[in-house]
């Protein structure tokens, strides 16, 4: 029935003005049809494999992959971070939290006044756009290659200081302990502290005889870096 409720004119092909654009094949080539629609996947089979097996084969990262955050220290193991806060500033997820402590004669753990008593990372916000690091003043915040930060819990990813402070290195003594004497923050920003001066020493085996990070203690093969006692994901 047509659109009026009259009966409906079957128009021929020519007039609808549709023709099919793939004509049907017949003969030798109906046959052959399948074989040419594996042609694709013929070729592919014998191209290299471009699969990378993780995480079986772990590919390297570019030098400049953006990964999980790291606290940077000092030749003498004295910590970078000042707590200024800038990185959190700069964070456009508030992924990151810092709080500022003052710097005592007893307790210096970053050269100058102030040093991050507490930092946190919350990588369930973090979109690892480097925005925190550019705007570090002191180089003590970058990134490293791990991107491996998947775990089981929520709470496992928000990452404390103690898990992003770098490994402490040989020669490094863990804070707090004074600076080089006649030196100033400046003079360690620029590079100018290569390592623990031996009143450092004095001042560590004095107020701490059993740090593993003792020079005497690390050749004894006790000594425990931060990432060893940073706690299990």
């Amino acid at each position: 029935m047509g659109a009026d409720g009259g009966q409906a004119v079957e128009r021929p092909a020519a007039e609808t003005g549709y023709q099919p654009l793939i004509e049907p094949k017949t003969g030798i080539g109906e046959i052959l049809a399948p074989v040419a629609g594996f042609g694709v996947t013929l070729s592919s089979m014998f191209r290299p494999t471009v699969t990378e097996q993780y995480p079986y084969e772990r590919v390297p990262t570019k030098p400049r992959y953006h990964g999980r955050h790291q606290l940077n220290r000092y030749a003498d193991g004295l910590e970078k971070c000042i707590g200024c806060e800038l990185c959190a500033w700069a964070c456009p997820a508030d992924a990151i939290y810092v709080e500022g402590g003052d710097n005592s004669a007893d307790a210096q753990f970053s050269p100058g006044e102030r040093y991050g008593r507490v930092y946190q990372i919350n990588y369930l916000r973090c979109i690892f756009c480097g925005l925190c690091i550019e705007a570090c003043p002191t180089r003590a915040l970058t990134m490293t290659n791990e991107f491996e930060l998947a775990g089981p819990t929520r709470a496992g990813l928000i990452f404390e200081k103690a898990d992003l402070l770098a490994p402490l290195q040989a020669g490094m003594l863990a804070a707090p302990h004074p600076m080089v004497g006649g030196t100033t923050d400046t003079d360690y920003y620029r590079g100018e502290v290569t390592g623990p001066e031996p009143e450092q020493v004095d001042w560590v085996r004095q107020h701490r005889p059993d740090d593993p990070t003792l020079p005497d203690s690390a050749s004894t093969g006790s000594r425990t870096t931060t990432a060893e006692r940073g706690r299990t994901r």
